[in-house]
């Protein structure tokens, strides 16, 4: 459970938190592949746009929208959040950034695509389905805007989600394992590229 300086609780009984005190630099750096430094830089940020030390989905989505001003970005905000919502609390803590944020920062090729995998079984089933890929390929479609298909409509979506998922589902099964995606990523060049460019530094 979180550790925070003050306690209430809703109407509802449920316990609510005022003031997240995340946990000490030692431990956030075993943590992450962050240093000190740059763990402290992060967390000045995150303050700024958080003040409580915790985001719930709302706010979430609020600051994901202002790199995407003239794109609906809510749909993919949602997606993104739930993969920081470490918890599934409803609110991600500065530790559950961290942790995300290493991951796509300093994580393996591997450790992107296990958490890309996460992005895209929205479900949460531990496999994704033709459904789960037409989520993503939606909350892309709005995320993009105007830049990416002036005309498109719902039918060349769906055209666009049937053509990528049989590129991934070779078996003909329906749907998609961590196995078959990570197999099929990294013995696909230009994906494995795409993927590096997260690569980042802080």
């Amino acid at each position: 459970m979180p550790k925070t300086s003050n306690t209430d609780y809703d109407d509802d009984g449920l316990e609510t938190f005022k003031r997240y005190k995340p946990r000490s630099l030692d431990e956030l750096t075993t943590r992450t592949k962050f240093s000190k430094k740059e763990i402290q830089l992060i967390y000045q940020g995150f303050k700024q746009e958080c003040p409580s030390g915790i985001v719930n989905e709302e706010t979430f989505k609020h600051i994901y929208g202002q790199f995407f001003p003239f794109a609906d970005t809510s749909s993919y905000a949602r997606l993104v959040f739930a993969t920081f919502d470490l918890r599934s609390s409803g609110c991600v803590t500065f530790e559950d950034f961290l942790i995300c944020l290493s991951t796509l920062c300093r994580g393996s090729i591997e450790d992107r695509l296990r958490w890309i995998f996460t992005l895209y079984d929205t479900k949460k089933s531990g496999k994704i389905t033709k459904d789960d890929f037409h989520v993503i390929v939606c909350a892309v479609y709005a995320l993009l805007g105007n830049v990416a298909s002036p005309c498109c409509d719902l039918e060349t979506i769906r055209e666009h989600t049937t053509t990528v998922f049989q590129r991934f589902d070779k078996s003909h099964q329906g749907y998609i394992t961590m196995e078959d995606f990570m197999s099929f990523c990294l013995n696909d060049p230009n994906i494995i590229q795409s993927i590096d460019v997260l690569r980042t530094i802080v």
